[in-house]
């Protein structure tokens, strides 16, 4: 069958959403008139705001489409990594975030250096930097991806609407533009999900009841067997442990996350900004997994609808083009773009506070704040047109494997960037070259894991995170620390 021409009013849906996102960097700019206004907002931001941001931040426009896509190929167990990463929210308030406030950071990467030296701070920013240039590029590319087989938008316009636009309201609005757009685009998500969601059960024949019935029936929920344990398969132990450690990482090592915690004015509304996090992923990625189980029960009365070799990993924008009423299709369309913005600009802002905190500031003779705001800008403008350029790059030669490895090899520094801050907070005979130590084994340990063995990959951020721990602990009586002992008691929560 035929998809459905984009149409006029969705086009209109469309340019009014991103005129109000362009809007919002142009209002917030007058504000940035120092390093600490672009990167830290000046402490201006409500909890609640903050805690919309993070949850808007976590989900990319690539979690919104490949949620539903699981849901309906497979099952719910998926499901149990949301609930693990609520688990992890106390831990993170009571024993990371007093650091991260009381050193008044700008990167999250300083307490590395105050903890063990320089070259641990270095390693965690390069690491993170690398990772969201990368991150960015694939985002854009894949989001254009998916999208160009449903709507009559060529992949380099997308790709030009996502990155660029990006890049102009993070160059202007600096973390309050992102934070405030990052609300925006989280309240669209969640209405989106819902929406989807109630539309495609008034389509069901039976509604809502037969629609959890069906895959009920079918036995698409928590399956007995995701319940055993194993070492290659992605079951339900096997999610909750994997799970932990990545969202460990996320709220504890990442800056675009942990950036977050110091954009308040205190750490009062620090706290409601997890708090208001934790409701969010509470509640809405149900709806995302409902949505699939919807569009299972949907076209399993209607198969006629879905074309012969039809590719399930693009289920939800089919349906939304090919079903939704216009106006409404641009309106989720419109939360798509918003999904894959707001993870870009996030990376963007973060990955320029990274550059000036710590490699600016380390080259500089003592800058000016208003020096480091022009630097920050610049690097936002620079990564933003590195990441546009990778994702153009992509869609023209279709070699997407390349990009795809490497952003999986930096993806496995995660896990020795988590055990650094649990090496550092939790042990206080840990040192600078114990850290390195741990650091080397656990990079070389993953890597040989990941290379030669069938071990699910849900294991390389638990296998990462504890080799530094371990080893850098172990070897700590090896060597003298080079920070004096009441710094150390002051930089952990050992007792």
């Amino acid at each position: 069958m035929e998809l459905n021409s984009f149409g006029t009013l969705n086009y209109i849906v469309l340019f009014v959403y991103l005129t109000l996102i362009m809007g919002v960097g142009v209002y917030f700019a007058r504000r940035q008139k120092s390093s600490n206004d672009y990167f830290k907002a000046g402490g201006r931001i409500p909890g609640w705001a903050a805690g919309i941001s993070v949850f808007a931040t976590t989900l990319s426009s690539i979690t919104f489409m490949s949620i539903p896509a699981k849901a309906y190929t497979s099952d719910w167990t998926f499901l149990v990594g949301q609930y693990v990463a609520i688990a992890i929210l106390p831990i993170v308030f009571w024993f990371y975030i007093p650091f991260f406030r009381k050193l008044n950071l700008t990167s999250v990467y300083e307490y590395l250096e105050k903890r063990f030296d320089v070259k641990m701070r270095l390693f965690g920013s390069i690491s993170f930097m690398l990772f969201h240039i990368g991150r960015i590029a694939i985002i854009t590319y894949l989001t254009a991806l998916a999208l160009m087989p449903f709507i009559d938008i060529s992949p380099l316009m997308i790709v030009f609407l996502i990155g660029v636009l990006c890049i102009i309201y993070t160059f202007l609005g600096g973390i309050e533009g992102v934070i405030w757009t990052d609300v925006i685009q989280g309240i669209m998500l969640s209405f989106a999900a819902v929406l989807i969601f109630i539309v495609i059960c008034f389509n069901v024949d039976g509604g809502i009841v037969e629609v959890f019935s069906m895959s009920n029936k079918l036995d698409k929920y928590f399956p007995a067997a995701k319940f055993s344990w194993s070492w290659t398969e992605s079951t339900i132990p096997v999610l909750m442990i994997g799970f932990f450690f990545a969202s460990l990482q996320q709220f504890t090592a990442s800056q675009d996350v942990v950036q977050r915690y110091i954009v308040t004015e205190n750490i009062e509304e620090t706290k409601k900004a997890l708090i208001t996090n934790a409701k969010l992923v509470a509640c809405v990625p149900i709806f995302f997994f409902a949505v699939g189980t919807a569009l299972f029960a949907y076209y399993a009365q209607n198969p006629g609808l879905l074309p012969a070799d039809f590719n399930t990993g693009g289920i939800l924008p089919f349906y939304i083009i090919s079903q939704m009423p216009a106006g409404i299709a641009g309106l989720i369309i419109a939360a798509i773009f918003a999904a894959s913005q707001s993870s870009i600009s996030s990376s963007l802002n973060s990955i320029a506070a990274c550059f000036t905190s710590d490699i600016y500031e380390k080259l500089s003779d003592n800058p000016t704040s208003e020096q480091k705001l022009k630097v920050g800008r610049l690097l936002t403008v620079i990564t933003g047109v590195l990441g546009v350029i990778a994702s153009t790059y992509l869609i023209l030669s279709n070699e997407s494997e390349i990009w795809d490895a490497f952003n999986s090899l930096l993806g496995l520094m995660g896990g020795p960037m988590t055990g650094l801050f649990m090496l550092g907070i939790f042990f206080r005979s840990a040192n600078a070259n114990s850290a390195l130590m741990g650091v080397v084994v656990s990079i070389i340990t993953v890597l040989c894991v990941r290379y030669f063995t069938d071990l699910n990959f849900f294991f390389y951020g638990v296998i990462g995170t504890l080799v530094v721990v371990i080893i850098g602990y172990l070897t700590a009586p090896l060597f003298k620390s080079n920070i004096t002992s009441e710094a150390v008691k002051n930089l952990t929560f050992a007792k």
